[in-house]
């Protein structure tokens, strides 16, 4: 009797050894099916490289209103709609300087309006890929920014949150000009500075060379986590990690980014600029990395489009932790402003 159990239970052990093994087998050559598969499915459908790049249907935090900027503490914003082409209408935030938190509250468009022509210079700041104007990173530099004495005009390019239209290179380059355009056309004599951050620093060359080539500057551009050109950046991001050595990865994934119309050339874009230019990277950045933000500053500053601007780039030391998108929490941010950009009007007297 114990023999014939023990007969059994090894059997059944056998079995189950090889039963584990057959579909670990089967799992093993599923998954090696999917990654081969992966690469012809992006070639034959360039829109989807195009979708990871903008990933604008990624809506995080998912459940705020756009329409109530307070609800993310924001008392001192206001929300707009503005439409920059026909079938486009893209959502502004607008968020006052601390100096006016208090005169704010209650107000309405007009008076918001109205507000960038007080002595106060006014940043407009792109947003990078994935969430909305809301992201809570961007919320957090928001304050930083309005307690610092600037107006802070943020926006979702077409696509993006409640923004309508679809998304493109050209598109979001339009979108952030009209957003320009709007702000100077209240903003007096007051500076008006140009923030990208990641994928928006794509946005804010390409929208900077324009308004350089129409000899309407802004008073400075600030390129957060740059990269040099898109191509650059997918083939060092982490999602591309596992393709990097693939045979023919240029051909299956960076050539669909291309034939998409998505250049993001800050490289090149930098050659055209002429206006002082300020580039803050952290070095353990581990979705652009520190390398490509260093390279653009290197094209930059040898170029002679900046022969008589100052081109300044400010590393993050990796013990300080703010990675991809922290930088707003490094408590040298406000001198390094103040000092790069001047100290904002009204706040002489502090």
């Amino acid at each position: 009797m114990a023999a014939s159990f023990r007969w059994q239970n090894g059997h059944l052990h056998l079995f189950w050894r090889h039963g584990l093994w057959f579909r670990l087998r089967r799992l093993i050559i599923w998954l090696l099916g999917v990654y081969i598969a992966i690469p012809f499915l992006v070639k034959l459908c360039p829109a989807i490289q195009a979708k990871l790049v903008f990933l604008n249907f990624v809506r995080v935090p998912y459940f705020i209103d756009l329409k109530r900027p307070q609800d993310q503490g924001l008392n001192h914003t206001c929300n707009y709609y503005l439409q920059p082409e026909e079938d486009v209408t893209i959502g502004v935030w607008h968020t006052v300087p601390a100096a006016l938190w208090k005169n704010a509250r209650g107000k309405d468009q007009l008076w918001f309006e109205d507000a960038l022509g007080s002595s106060h210079p006014v940043i407009l700041y792109l947003h990078g890929n994935a969430g909305t104007r809301g992201g809570d990173h961007r919320v957090e530099l928001y304050k930083v920014l309005s307690s610092l004495g600037y107006h802070v005009v943020t926006f979702d390019y077409r696509g993006w949150g409640d923004s309508v239209g679809s998304p493109s290179e050209r598109g979001m380059t339009y979108d952030a000009l009209h957003v320009f355009d709007w702000i100077k056309a209240r903003s007096g004599d007051n500076p008006v500075y140009i923030w990208g951050h990641s994928l928006g620093t794509g946005v804010a060359t390409n929208l900077v060379r324009r308004l350089c080539e129409r000899e309407t500057p802004p008073e400075a551009l600030i390129l957060e986590s740059p990269f040099t050109n898109i191509r650059e950046e997918a083939r060092s991001h982490p999602f591309s990690v596992i393709y990097r050595y693939f045979p023919g990865f240029d051909w299956f994934f960076l050539d669909p980014i291309t034939t998409s119309g998505i250049k993001f050339a800050n490289d090149e874009n930098v050659k055209y600029i002429s206006c002082s230019l300020l580039i803050l990277h952290a070095e353990d950045d581990p979705v652009v990395p520190f390398h490509l933000g260093k390279k653009l500053y290197n094209i930059a500053a040898t170029s002679r489009s900046f022969r008589d601007y100052k081109v300044q780039f400010v590393p993050f030391h990796t013990d300080l932790g703010y990675r991809h998108k922290y930088i707003y929490r490094s408590p040298e941010l406000p001198r390094i402003l103040r000092e790069f950009l001047g100290i904002p009007e009204h706040e002489h007297h502090h």
